[in-house]
């Protein structure tokens, strides 16, 4: 669905540590720095580019605003989770665990990333 998603950071070398972990534990590749100083995660499905605001000000969070991770299991999903704790992320909302809602059963995590930017990983279990 989406070709590309931009999270703003005030330290692209952190968020990389960080996102080379998170991302490493659901089999990504370490991203790679730009001439222009912005990390960026290749995948079959589209780029994440870690980058500080093009406008110069902070960067800072979208209030109501996540941005998911597929994982292919609920270990990926447990792995991602303590991978970014151990990485400069804060666990938020509820523990790592089973949510049910609109037919679907989901085993999800929550981060905010060393920015603020709150993101997840999912597995949906069939």
């Amino acid at each position: 669905m989406f070709s590309h998603v931009v999270l703003g950071s005030n330290d692209v070398d952190a968020s990389k540590v960080f996102y080379d972990a998170i991302l490493g534990a659901l089999g990504h590749q370490s991203g790679v720095i730009d001439p222009k100083g912005r990390a960026l995660y290749w995948t079959d499905s589209g780029v994440l580019i870690i980058t500080k605001p093009i406008n110069g000000e902070l960067a800072t969070f979208g209030n109501g605003s996540t941005f998911g991770f597929s994982a292919k299991s609920t270990d990926e999903v447990d792995a991602w989770h303590a991978a970014g704790v151990a990485n400069g992320g804060t666990s938020c909302e509820d523990a790592p665990g089973i949510r049910e809602g609109n037919g679907r059963k989901l085993y999800l995590a929550y981060l905010r990333d060393p920015s603020g930017n709150k993101i997840c990983s999912v597995f949906e279990i069939k």
